[in-house]
């Protein structure tokens, strides 16, 4: 296992129940499965589009400049 043992992680993981408590670990665990959920589900999304944009919908501006200034 590397450079520490089991027993090494055991007490990391107690030190960090301790400090956070399990309620806050919990939420975060969720908040963070959440985010992976809706990442994965925006990728999903992303693929099946696709990427052609019609000439009728997009607008070119064209404009001219008539003064310019240096700051």
């Amino acid at each position: 296992m590397g450079a520490f043992s089991i027993w090494h992680w055991l007490i990391v993981l107690l030190v960090v129940v301790l400090i956070f408590g399990t309620k806050k670990l919990r939420n975060i665990g969720s908040d963070v499965g959440g985010a992976v959920k809706s990442f994965k589900d925006a990728m999903k999304d992303e693929k099946g589009t696709p990427k052609i944009e019609d000439d009728a919908k997009s607008e070119t501006v064209e404009g001219e400049v008539t003064s310019k200034t240096r700051q």
